[in-house]
């Protein structure tokens, strides 16, 4: 339970303190301009966290300037001639109006059609375009599931899609859900793989270790040529993976 919010400064560097009821010290570099927070244990001194963040500060700058360096995004319209991605691959979006309500989305000449009444407004053509996404994204999902948690020896209990802010991916080891971000199906096929296969692997083990890197060198051997992929894409977030 969060019981106390502060903010001290280290160097030059503006740090959030949330202490918590947790065991160990944690830190996070945040989107999209690098914001930190500190997640302490209640009974930690400020001085000790001073110098925990201190021990972290190449660490906070390389990520902050990750940040700092990612091409962003315009605002979209979801109008033609906008350019959106699938699977790894750019297409025109063509926005054709109809009359009935029904909507499709669909590939034609290297482009995503988006069947949308007359006089949608921004707001309905986004959330028609990432229904869509779902539902490819979940055809995508059970195939490469099953696959590994075969080779791992695991088996989630349930997974699911959500839009995520600061992740691709999560794991909730005592329920065994997966949770998988739905921008991952804007990102190639081994994108996803590898989400896959580190939530997987969190179910042997849960944190972050030379024991959960073995495991992903053993499983995945290409897996830090993915994760370098997907952390030049501005969803990156410091504290995951």
């Amino acid at each position: 339970m969060t019981v106390k919010l502060d903010q001290i400064t280290v160097s030059d560097l503006t740090v959030e303190v949330v202490r918590k009821k947790i065991k160990n010290l944690q830190i996070g570099v945040y989107p999209p301009h690098g914001r930190v927070r500190v997640a302490a244990p209640l009974s930690m001194k400020e001085d000790a966290i001073r110098l925990a963040v201190t021990g972290k500060l190449g660490w906070i700058k390389k990520h902050q300037l990750k940040f700092a360096n990612q091409e962003r995004q315009l605002p979209r319209e979801y109008v033609t001639g906008e350019t959106h991605y699938f699977q790894g691959k750019r297409y025109r979006l063509n926005v054709l109006h109809q009359a009935r309500t029904a909507v499709t989305c669909l590939f034609e000449h290297g482009s995503i059609d988006l069947r949308i009444p007359e006089g949608s407004e921004i707001g309905r053509r986004e959330s028609l375009l990432y229904e869509w996404y779902r539902c490819r994204l979940k055809e995508q999902v059970p195939e490469l599931l099953e696959k590994w948690e075969q080779i791992i020896g695991v088996q989630a209990a349930e997974w699911g899609v959500k839009r995520m802010k600061t992740r691709w991916g999560t794991c909730n080891i005592k329920a065994r859900r997966i949770w998988l971000n739905l921008e991952l199906v804007k990102q190639p096929i081994h994108c996803l793989e590898y989400i896959i296969v580190h939530e997987l692997v969190h179910l042997l083990e849960r944190l972050h270790n030379d024991r959960f890197t073995a495991l992903m060198d053993r499983f995945l051997p290409l897996w830090r040529q993915h994760r370098d992929e997907l952390n030049r894409v501005a969803l990156e977030h410091g504290e995951w993976g």
